[in-house]
């Protein structure tokens, strides 16, 4: 009996030091996060009508199967300037059951609270994460989390253990009461591993009664950085809103050393979480992976045109007729261009040249014999992607200013 009293003490301050620890690591990471100029800086452009904001909307804490404390999210955003993040822990799954008392809206309470003052808005979101369908999803804008069941798994502690049989209220019960809360749900990294019978697409019937019941609205293109050709299908094929997002579990500056963190680019009426979800319900999303850009061709033309202003001159060249084609990119994602028209691109074979973020370059066409006041000129950018397989095109008049 002593020997349990003593045991218990000691796992007590155990519990105790390993919370100060989490404590001390995210302070002592706030200050030199305070000192450092922020590593990602991004700058980028509003499209007409609405302003762009960065988000990431899939990690996770200790509160679940990550290894930080949720204000240290926090601090990760805020140096790399997100706009908007969220926290979306396994409401199935903990880690650390001894240290760290199950809450599902814990996570989110402390990373809001820590964010208090800042421009950065903290979303309350969970991640629902049963091993058959519908599998990994996440619901974004819940309002309480500890209301959503998960009456489908056997054990949480430590274990992900599933009910050795489970019926398909239990599977469906979590998503109907996240709809209820209001949430934007989406589904998460489909892969290979999830395949029935080896079908395409991963998208099961389950998936499609989601769909039609008006509960799954996105799916996830990229995720920790590597880019989900199946899951653009998905979002082609079916309408949904494409995400990007980091999952990580980790800190992120370790895990994209070099590189630039994924992220979700939402396209909103106004910089507030209302604006997010209804940009998330509407679509208004594209996904930026390092430099390359995933969305729909209807917007990302105007956000490629509002990036890169495109002026023509027409001149005489020691008595050589040309035009001076003079591209500003103002945002700093840097843009692979292909040019062509019915005259000659110099210098840049197959008018192929890359526009780094806040260049100025000129191209300049030859062979231009006859007096005319404007060409089309066709635009091919080739780190858009507008669909599978498909890059930005368009073609727009250059007029010659003489």
């Amino acid at each position: 009996m002593i020997y349990n009293k003593k045991k218990k003490a000691y796992k007590s301050i155990n519990c105790l030091g390993m919370i100060c620890c989490l404590v001390l690591f995210s302070t002592s990471s706030s200050l030199l996060y305070a000192q450092k100029k922020p590593i990602d800086s991004l700058q980028l452009v509003d499209i007409p009508g609405y302003v762009t904001l960065k988000c990431d909307f899939h990690m996770h804490t200790v509160f679940s199967d990550g290894h930080v404390w949720p204000s240290f999210r926090v601090y990760e955003a805020q140096r790399d300037e997100l706009d908007a993040i969220s926290m979306t822990e396994h409401i199935d799954y903990e880690g650390y059951p001894e240290e760290v008392k199950h809450d599902a809206n814990r996570s989110y309470e402390i990373g809001k609270a820590r964010a208090a003052g800042s421009t950065l808005m903290v979303i309350k979101g969970v991640e629902i994460s049963p091993r058959v369908p519908p599998y990994h999803c996440n619901a974004l804008f819940v309002k309480d989390a500890n209301k959503i069941p998960y009456a489908y798994m056997k054990e949480t502690h430590k274990k992900f253990i599933m009910k050795d049989s489970i019926t398909k209220e239990e599977l469906m019960a979590p998503f109907l009461e996240v709809q209820r809360q209001g949430a934007f749900v989406f589904y998460n990294h489909p892969g290979y591993a999830w395949w029935d019978k080896k079908d395409r697409n991963i998208f099961t019937a389950f998936h499609k009664e989601l769909l039609e019941k008006g509960i799954l609205g996105g799916v996830e293109v990229v995720n920790s950085g590597r880019y989900n050709v199946i899951a653009h299908e998905l979002a082609m094929r079916y309408n949904l809103t494409m995400l990007g997002s980091s999952d990580e579990h980790y800190d992120i500056a370790n895990q994209y050393r070099g590189r630039r963190r994924p992220m979700t680019l939402v396209f909103a009426k106004h910089r507030d979480e209302e604006s997010i979800k209804e940009a998330l319900i509407a679509g208004r999303t594209a996904v930026l992976m390092d430099d390359i850009l995933i969305g729909r061709k209807a917007l990302m033309e105007p956000f490629f045109k509002k990036a890169v202003s495109i002026h023509s001159t027409f001149k005489l060249r020691n008595g050589e007729p040309i035009v001076e084609i003079a591209l500003q990119n103002v945002s700093d994602i840097p843009f692979c261009l292909k040019l062509a028209s019915a005259y000659q691109v110099e210098d840049f074979p197959l008018g192929r040249l890359r526009l780094a973020g806040k260049e100025q370059k000129t191209v300049v066409l030859k062979a231009v014999w006859e007096e005319v006041q404007s060409i089309d000129l066709s635009v091919n950018v080739e780190n858009i992607i507008t669909g599978v397989n498909e890059e930005l095109q368009f073609q727009i008049p250059v007029i010659f200013n003489r």
